[in-house]
């Protein structure tokens, strides 16, 4: 096929010439002459070379095919000229027929150099000589010739026989064929014709010839490449074989794997049967039905873990083969033996196995924003789905902006609080300012709809009875046995909680306090203690943990070392959010192990009791808010704290101020607050006067004092120094907090995550709450022996409606505190003063209410005589309990064996009371 391609390749590109043309007439005609041609100067006369191919001649329509002739005509070299007929020649002369001077130039022609181009013609001159075409013959035809030959030859138009240029060619490259023989014949035995029609063909460039053969080699590259792609293909074919193996090979293991586990639930099936059957032999009444439906959802469980696993099986597409097989059991030893609960739960409550031992808890209730998926059941609980709004509703937030799902609702990024205020949320959503998102609206499932939900607030359920906007609840605090070897104050003594007091809000468990519902709580502990332990002790309060679980520490007092010569009464405050199922603690601990609880505590028995709580319903609509102090390492003389905020339950209310110094309200109402610092005291003049840490509220550009305590100095001593108390603030007011100490006396401050300095505060709304605050009069008050005598106060603040100050004509003029209306009250008081006893009680005594019965101590605070080198002391209380109409307190003052010298109605002296709608 290759051979046949280069033939009509060839073949179509040679041009066959005549080889000679033929002067006729009388004249020849590319002369110009019109003497008959004769001799050298004839044009037919040119020297010629025999062709190098003879063969037979065929005549046909004015065509001429030639054929090649043998090479000893090439090899003739000699010349015949047109003229007479052969008159003249001489033998061995190289042309007949001419002269001696014409037989030499003639000569020198025939003799002429190879690369001579007298003889050739137009683009015959421009290829090599091993290609270009010989010298032909020309005949003369005419009356002016000179006949050479016989006449039969002259009578007829002999053939022109002209070199195959193609084939000459094919002769010179052996890859394409054998050489040529010397006998004449084209390459490979084929022959060559081609038609000769005189002044049409032309022979084609050396240029041409060469591009023809090297596309001839491209098509043999392009047969190799194509030769090596099937080979590849091939491969693939053979590899894509291999893969399709080796799926089937997975598949077959997979299914193999299946039968396996249904083997193995078939053991377990039948452990389950064998396990009823004994079940049944003890007579286990009522147990067989929980142990069935328990292991039924096991079951169904396993079924379904199964079909998870077998289709993550087929999805994956290469099984590691050490693998071990899936434990479906989920226990390496299973049947255990399964305990219920102690006794039937109720409705909508359901056995918890996981818990040891399994109690009855109650069933969850999805939350707004949330869809049932699993109902409640004797084994398990309520399952709950949060809503996808941004699926469900894709254009919810607009096409422009990204809709982001949340817990109960969802957030459309880069929306402002005025979009949301214009109903961006949609029908039965709000926008929730603190998480700044919209969440769902509450349902009030079996109650009325006091207040809509709306496009910035949620809505508001009717009150029932039984959950009331306020309740209190108060405890006793003791230390554990020193024989406990738990009992270990360095790293932190748990003490008890204990309290006679039912509530449906929290209750007492394991000496911490656990709630049930959720709001805001503010807490208040009264602790007085004499103790020799090195360096210091430090009373705090912790948050959902314990010694054996890490929690938050809400605050922290520290409480000096006097060498064990005096009791010293501390209070520690704190308000919080809580969640049901918090716990708080009280803890006591040491900085060092060298405090033994045995012989260097020694805790004074207050008769009231010791820890309270005021607990607020999300209701009332409170906020809560915690700040920690940033403190530099050293100071002098006064000092104001900045604030950091920890957290707070709507920021929008509560806010810090742009120099971090005070705290900003939006609305008017009551704040309940406390600040707690830590400190080391440096110098004689901290121990004479002590430091005062005063509250101001700034309205209107003017700071005004609000409430201050008092605490004695002492000299290379850590202490604390503690102020809490209640005001009402407006619209745009700031709180701020100011500790002064005297000159020459140097003061470093410090805090931790411990609660040594903190400020805690909550903010209730002016409609549910109302604050009040007093001093001690100037004149009239107990002095020198005192026992049990009441104090006397004048009202600092202005009239609330729901408590007021007896004032003159009225029952216990300026003595009692009356309350008008129902609900929860929350008392801290400070005395300064100057004594000499051995110990001072500070007690707040509540009389009146439904049954006017005789007073009882609310709250007792205890603390010892006046520290070396000091002149003034201070005592303080802090409690919560339910007032009703008409219920009244007064504060009294107890000096064992000692007596009191002075009571400042100044700095350091005061009492401030809340009142919470109940």
């Amino acid at each position: 096929m290759r051979l046949m391609l280069h033939f009509l390749l060839l073949c179509r590109i040679s041009l066959c010439q005549a080889s000679a043309d033929n002067c006729r007439g009388v004249h020849c005609k590319e002369t110009g002459d019109p003497r008959p041609c004769i001799g050298a100067h004839c044009p037919g006369g040119r020297v010629s070379r025999p062709p190098r191919h003879s063969g037979p001649v065929t005549h046909g329509s004015g065509q001429h095919r030639a054929y090649p002739s043998s090479a000893s005509a090439q090899r003739q070299g000699s010349i015949s000229i047109g003229g007479g007929g052969g008159a003249g020649q001489r033998e061995g002369s190289p042309v007949a027929g001419c002269t001696d001077a014409e037989c030499a130039v003639l000569a020198r022609h025939v003799h002429a150099s190879p690369n001579d181009t007298r003889d050739c013609r137009g683009i015959e001159c421009r290829l090599p000589l091993r290609i270009r075409p010989r010298a032909r013959v020309r005949v003369c035809v005419g009356d002016g010739c000179v006949s050479g030959g016989a006449p039969e030859d002259r009578d007829r138009s002999l053939p022109v026989h002209v070199a195959d240029r193609a084939a000459q060619f094919l002769g010179d490259f052996p890859e394409f064929g054998h050489p040529s023989p010397e006998v004449g014949g084209a390459p490979l035995g084929v022959q060559l014709t081609c038609d000769i029609k005189p002044g049409e063909n032309e022979v084609p460039s050396e240029d041409a010839l060469i591009l023809h053969l090297q596309l001839a080699k491209g098509q043999e590259t392009l047969v190799e490449a194509l030769r090596a792609q099937q080979a590849m293909v091939k491969d693939l074919q053979q590899k894509l074989v291999e893969q399709q193996e080796a799926l089937l090979s997975q598949q077959r293991d997979i299914l193999e794997q299946q039968r396996r586990m249904y083997q193995q639930m078939d053991g377990v099936k039948a452990q389950y049967k064998m396990l009823s059957d004994t079940v049944k032999q003890a007579s286990f009444q009522g147990l067989q039905g929980e142990l069935q439906s328990y292991l039924e959802s096991q079951l169904s469980g396993l079924q379904s873990q199964a079909r998870s696993h077998l289709h993550k099986s087929y999805a994956v597409h290469k099984m590691d083969p050490d693998s071990k097989g899936m434990d479906v059991m989920g226990e390496a030893h299973f049947p255990q033996p399964l305990l219920g609960c102690p006794s039937p739960c109720g409705t909508e409550q359901y056995c918890a196995f996981q818990k040891e031992p399994p109690q009855c808890e109650s069933c969850t209730m999805c939350p707004p924003g949330f869809f049932l998926i699993s109902q409640c059941s004797p084994t398990a609980d309520r399952m709950c789905q949060d809503r996808d709004e941004c699926l469900e509703l894709p254009n919810i937030c607009g096409e422009r902006v990204k809709c982001l799902n949340t817990p109960g609702g969802f957030r459309c990024l880069g929306v402002s609080e005025r979009e949301a205020m214009m109903g961006l949320c949609g029908h039965e959503y709000f926008y929730n300012q603190e998480l700044q998102e919209c969440q769902a609206c509450s349902d009030c499932v079996g109650e009325t709809i006091t207040a809509p939900c709306s496009a910035m607030s949620d809505a508001v359920c009717g009150q029932s009875a039984e959950s009331p906007l306020s309740q209190s609840w108060a405890a006793t605090v003791t230390m554990p046995s020193a024989r406990n070897t738990e009992a270990k104050i360095y790293p932190g003594l748990q003490m008890n909680i204990r309290s006679k007091d039912t509530s449906n809000l929290l209750s007492s468990e394991a000496g911490r306090v656990v709630f049930q519902q959720h709001g805001l709580v503010w807490v208040d502990h009264n602790f007085a203690i004499k103790h020799t332990c090195r360096n210091f002790l430090q009373l705090g309060m912790r948050l959902n943990g314990s010694l054996e679980e890490e929690g938050q520490d809400l605050s922290g007092v520290r409480i000096e070392q006097p060498d064990g010569k005096y009791f010293q009464g501390v209070s520690i405050s704190s308000g919080m959010e809580v969640e049901p199922n918090h716990t708080i603690a009280i803890l006591l601990k040491s900085p060092n192990n060298h405090c033994d609880q045995s012989k260097d505590i020694h805790v004074y028995d207050i008769s009231a009791p010791t820890l309270s709580f005021l607990w607020l319903s999300h209701d009332t609509g409170a906020v809560a808010m915690s700040a920690q102090m940033m403190l530099l390492t050293h100071y002098q003389t006064s000092y104001r704290p900045t604030f950091r905020v920890t957290s707070v339950s709507d920021p929008y209310m509560i806010s810090i101020t742009h120099d971090n110094r005070g705290i900003r309200f939006t609305e008017s109402g009551v704040v309940k607050f406390v600040l707690q610092q830590a400190l080391y005291s440096m110098g004689h003049t901290c121990v004479k006067e002590g430091f005062s840490l005063i509250a101001f509220i700034n309205r209107n550009g003017t700071g005004q004092e609000m409430t201050q305590a008092f605490k004695t100095g002492v000299n290379y001593r850590d202490t604390s120094i503690t102020l809490s108390g209640a005001a009402a603030v407006e619209n745009g007011d700031t709180l701020s907090f100011e500790i002064t100490s005297p000159s020459q006396c140097n003061i470093r401050y410090f805090g931790d995550g411990t609660g040594i300095s903190i400020l805690s505060l909550i903010w209730i709304p002016s409609a549910l709450s109302s604050a009040l605050t007093a001093t001690v009069v100037k004149t009239g008050l107990p002095s020198g022996a005192v026992r049990n005598k009441p104090l006397l106060f004048q009202q600092t603040s202005s009239d609330a409606t729901q408590v007021h100050l007896a004032r003159s004509g009225e029952p216990n003029s300026r003595k009692n505190f009356v309350f008008r209306q129902k609900g929860t009250a929350n008392v801290a008081l400070n005395l300064k003063l100057i004594h000499s006893c051995n110990v001072v009680k500070l007690t707040l005594q509540r009389v009146g209410g439904p049954d006017q019965s005789s007073p009882d101590p609310v709250a007792q605070q205890v603390s010892g005589h006046t520290p070396e080198g000091s002149e003034w002391a201070s005592i303080g209380l802090r409690t919560s309990f339910q007032v009703q109409n008409g219920t009244a307190i007064y504060a009294t003052l107890d000096c064992i064996r000692g007596r009191v010298n002075h009571i400042t109605h100044e700095g350091g002296t005061n009492i401030s009371i809340l009142w919470v709608a109940g």
